[in-house]
């Protein structure tokens, strides 16, 4: 009896052991993204390297890894308030993701100019049909760096209002702490370093998804069409006296995106 038992189970793992000594390249593939999603007033270049793992002998279905190193510039957006404890009326975690955001709680700092350059891991899922590739990808992890800019604030409920205009860099923006009209002072934002999807509201940083269509034209060579949303966050050099925030975000979605594909192992 003991042997009927290592006889079936010798059996079983017979398959994953053959999967176990395939070639790599039959069982991964990779390569390089270049190209840039667009919509008015903001342009968003990247490069991104990939690496799928194929679960079917056919390469029907893969799931992988990307590195993307991406800029952003962008004239004339809006970013408001981001933290969802805010943005969401207390509500923090899986409770934020269906609760209505609370117009009353959202501050604005509007940037005349932004810009940040970002490094994200993220995860993909593919589908291919012969030389055509659909698939979706979405950053996870990262940091951005970027400079200092100078944006206007409009505070719903806050200690911060309008006292002169300026000419600035990047804004025209000058700003008072308190009704007293003392402590004078621009409000000048970074791009926020740390990049981390929480899902939604809960989420920190310089984020991407997209969509995609690749359509191979040679065995080193395709056309990548897509579309991306791309999420950037500014943190203010003052905080707001009343909620303690500093965090604002900007979700640009529905960009077109047009990129070469390099693959290396297909």
């Amino acid at each position: 009896m003991t042997m009927r038992k290592l006889t079936f189970l010798l059996f079983i793992c017979l398959p994953f052991c053959a999967i176990a000594q395939a070639p790599v390249s039959s069982r991964l593939s990779s390569g390089m993204e270049i190209g840039a999603s667009f919509k008015p007033n903001v342009v968003s270049p990247s490069a991104t390297y990939y690496q799928l793992l194929n679960l079917t002998n056919n390469k029907m279905l893969s799931i992988g890894w990307t590195s993307t190193f991406r800029t952003f510039y962008a004239d004339n957006l809006d970013y408001t308030t981001a933290p969802a404890y805010l943005s969401r009326g207390g509500k923090t975690g899986f409770y934020a993701l269906g609760a209505p955001v609370i117009a009353a709680n959202l501050d604005t700092l509007q940037m005349s100019g932004a810009s940040g350059t970002s490094l994200n891991f993220g995860a993909r899922v593919q589908l291919r049909f012969g030389p055509l590739e659909l698939g979706a990808s979405a950053d996870i992890l990262g940091l951005t760096l970027g400079r200092t800019r100078v944006g206007q604030y409009l505070s719903q409920n806050g200690y911060f209002t309008v006292k002169s205009n300026i000419t600035g860099r990047d804004s025209t923006a000058f700003f008072v702490k308190g009704a007293n009209g003392v402590d004078n002072r621009p409000q000048s934002a970074k791009p926020t370093i740390a990049n981390l999807q929480l899902l939604g509201d809960n989420s920190l940083g310089t984020l991407a998804t997209e969509v995609y269509a690749k359509l191979l034209v040679g065995q080193r060579l395709g056309v990548k069409l897509g579309y991306q949303w791309v999420t950037t966050e500014y943190t203010t050099s003052v905080r707001n006296v009343a909620d303690d925030n500093r965090r604002f975000r900007n979700r640009t979605g529905g960009m077109p995106y047009l990129a070469l594909s390099f693959p290396f192992f297909n």
